[in-house]
Formats: structure tokens, C-alpha cells, sequence
């Protein structure tokens, strides 16, 4: 009898959970969980999420319960799963001091995806010192755990890649197999990221183009309603155009019926059928997923204080196991004088 793989993921907590998230991300745990071949630990990384959060610490409380929620109402299961919140696991942070004296800072400077999350957050210089070197401390998570799995998305295999580096440095310098080597878990071809209602790659918070999981049937009509579709489709009896439409990118991606997608794009690319039926159409496909989703989610908000002692009987077990990595660390490197 084989054991269990151990799977380490998770979300920064820094709103809530939309349709990218979904497809991305907590579809495939979902399934992983079920499986039965695989120990899911599920981290809400609220530390990570304050390297550039900090002057708003109030953003993080308030989207941790949420993103709780999310995962409770998507059929995560604390049975099943381990779901803890990061800064609840000391030893993390002492994993991460160990790690951080085995990276240089030239390494840190070269990863791809740190590079461009700089840019992108527009730090130049005034990068904090928590967010250049937080591929170390996603060693200290992943590590902590003895993960051998990591779901994560295509961008982040140069985090992965880190972290095997300091896997392979540290059982090298201290002569000691401590450490284990994680493997990632990505998204299937075309599955991983959902462009955002407005056409943009990417579907985000920031960006004001994201359906959330929480979102109310009302506010998904209306989202749904409003979402880019051909410019150049004016009437019902123009043809229209498919690719970059993103109706019937999300009809591909939620529709189980793909038959039925088949025959409206060739109608729609023959002239003849309009945007706003095929807007209807694609509301009542999400609605059906959206629906339960929603159902459940409203269950575990009656009892918020249930989800908070779930969280907590999570990260007492996530406690358990980094504490029991970070005495071999310590013992590795001999720095349990008193053991």
C-alpha cells in the first residue's frame, strides 16, 4: 500500500475568491481532496499577503474568513484537508531565517517571477524587503510540510525551482536528506488563467472585471450582461467573430454541453444570432455552477465562529507537522544545544 502524497497550496488572502481562482486553482484541489491519494495541506498565506499589504493589515483580517469561506463553499473539506492559516506556524519563520542564509542576493534579483510581480506592482526601488525575498519564505512553507506536491500556476515554477535550489543546498551543506524536493502541479493546456470580463488577460480584483464565487445571481446577470464580446457585431444578422470573444471563451471553459457550444459559435460566425441571447445562455450556465456554490457558502456564514475554530483546529494540526521538520532542521545544523 502506497502512502499519501503531500500537497502543499493555498491564496493570499487579499479578497475574495473569483472564477479565475476556480478554474485555476480550487477545481483540481477539489478533486486532488476526493482522490484519496493525496494529504492536502491548504494554507491561507496572510504573511505573504503583507509584504505588500502592511500599511493595510485591515484588508487581510477581513479577506481571511473570506477566502475560508470560498474554499468551504467549493467542497474543501477540513476532514479531508488541513486548512491553516500562515502566521499561525511559528516554525515557518524560523525556516525561513535558516533558508535565507543559503540564497544570495543576486539569485533573488534573477527570478522571472519576482522580476516581474516588481514591475508590475511598480516598486522599482522601494521594493519591501518581506516581498523580494518571499520565494524563500514559499520554501519555508512548502518545506515545512515535506510537500512533494505543489499545485500552482504555470508563472510560479521559478518559485518551485527556489526551492528545490535550497532543498539541494541545504541537505548538501549539512550532510543530512532533511529536506524534500516538490514537484508542481500545473493547470491543464488552456486552463491556466481565465482572461477577465472586459477581455484583459487576466481576471482580478483590481481590475474591476471578475465574477466572484460569492457573487449573488443578480450580480452575475449583470456582469454577465456586460461582458466584451465582437465590437464589430452590431446586429443580430452580422456575422460574428469567436476568438477574443470572451462569451464564448467562458462557454468553452464552464459549458459541460460542448455540442451546444459547437453549434452557437457556428451560428453566431454565420450571422443571425445575438449577443444578448447567447449573454442569457451563458448566465444560466454559471448560475448552475454557481448556485450550490453559493447555497453552501450562506450555511457556513450563519456560523463564523465555527469557521474560525476550523481554521484553528487546522493550523494547531499544520503546527504539529512544521515543528516536527523544524527540530530535524535544527538538529541538522546543530543548533539544538539543549535537546
Amino acid at each position: 500500500m502506497t502512502s499519501k502524497k503531500v500537497i502543499l497550496t493555498g491564496d493570499r488572502p487579499t479578497g475574495k475568491l473569483h472564477l479565475g481562482h476556480y478554474i485555476g486553482s480550487l477545481r483540481n484541489r477539489v478533486e486532488m481532496q476526493n482522490s484519496g491519494k493525496y494529504e492536502p495541506f491548504i494554507m491561507i498565506a496572510d504573511q505573504q499577503a503583507l509584504t505588500d499589504n502592511a500599511r493595510n493589515p485591515e484588508k487581510i483580517r477581513n479577506s481571511l474568513i473570506q477566502v475560508a469561506l470560498d474554499y468551504l463553499s467549493v467542497g474543501l473539506d477540513p476532514a479531508k484537508s488541513t486548512i491553516f492559516v500562515q502566521s499561525q506556524i511559528p516554525a515557518l519563520a524560523e525556516l525561513n531565517l535558516y533558508y535565507l542564509n543559503l540564497v544570495t542576493v543576486s539569485r533573488l534579483e534573477r527570478n522571472p517571477t519576482v522580476k516581474a510581480e516588481i514591475q508590475q506592482k511598480n516598486f522599482e526601488r522601494s521594493i519591501p524587503a518581506g516581498f523580494f525575498t518571499y520565494p524563500v519564505s514559499q520554501a519555508a512553507d512548502i518545506t515545512a510540510f515535506k510537500a512533494e506536491l505543489v499545485p500552482v500556476g504555470d508563472d510560479q515554477e521559478p518559485m518551485l525551482e527556489q526551492t528545490r535550489e535550497i532543498v539541494r543546498t541545504f541537505n548538501s551543506i549539512y550532510q543530512k536528506q532533511v529536506l524534500v524536493e516538490p514537484e508542481g502541479v500545473f493547470p491543464p493546456k488552456g486552463m491556466g488563467r481565465l482572461p477577465g470580463l472586459d477581455g484583459n488577460a487576466k481576471m482580478s480584483k483590481s481590475l474591476g472585471n471578475a465574477i466572484y464565487l460569492s457573487d449573488d445571481a443578480d450580480t452575475l446577470r449583470k456582469k454577465v450582461m456586460s461582458m466584451y464580446t465582437d465590437p464589430n457585431h452590431i446586429h443580430v444578422e452580422d456575422p460574428g467573430q469567436v476568438e477574443g470573444n470572451m462569451v464564448f471563451t467562458y462557454l468553452d471553459v464552464f459549458d459541460d454541453d460542448k455540442q451546444k457550444v459547437a453549434e452557437l459559435k457556428e451560428h453566431y460566425q454565420a450571422g443571425g444570432l445575438g449577443d444578448v441571447k447567447i449573454k442569457r445562455y451563458l448566465n444560466e450556465v454559471l448560475e448552475a455552477k454557481l448556485a450550490p456554490i453559493r447555497a453552501k457558502r450562506a450555511e457556513y456564514e450563519a456560523d463564523i465562529a465555527a469557521v474560525y475554530q476550523m481554521l484553528k483546529e487546522g493550523s494547531a494540526k499544520a503546527n504539529e507537522v512544521a515543528n516536527q521538520t523544524l527540530a530535524e532542521v535544527r538538529a541538522a545544523i546543530g543548533v539544538n544545544y539543549f535537546d
